[in-house]
């Protein structure tokens, strides 16, 4: 029922920066929880940044201060605004929504970041 499709990611050079965005499609009752998870190869799959539905935010202690999540509930799409990025915020991204009871994923988005 629910589709996310991730778009933005490419590839930077250290320092840069990427807006990576997820649309959601497909019958929606409500978004609770958006969150943005990342997997560089050989690791696990880490939060990177979340809000919910009240606008609260979370974000994981590497990509404070360089990260911002929001959304756009009227769009159903998450947003990821990422600046001075680093060679180690190389990863797929990926969104994840809640609605209702059920959580759904994103196909992912790859980013790079080298020189």
């Amino acid at each position: 029922q629910v589709r996310l499709v991730e778009s933005g990611g490419a590839l930077v050079q250290p320092g840069g920066s990427l807006r990576l965005s997820c649309a959601a499609s497909g019958f929606i009752f409500s978004i609770r929880t958006m969150t943005w998870h990342r997997q560089a190869p050989g690791k696990q799959r880490d939060l990177v940044a979340s809000i919910t539905s009240s606008g609260s935010t979370n974000y994981a202690d590497s990509v404070k201060g360089r990260f911002t999540i929001s959304r756009d509930n009227a769009k159903k799409m998450v947003y990821l605004q990422m600046n001075s990025l680093k060679p180690e915020d190389t990863a797929v991204y990926y969104c994840e929504v809640v609605v209702g009871t059920r959580n759904f994923w994103g196909q992912g988005t790859q980013v790079t970041v080298s020189s």
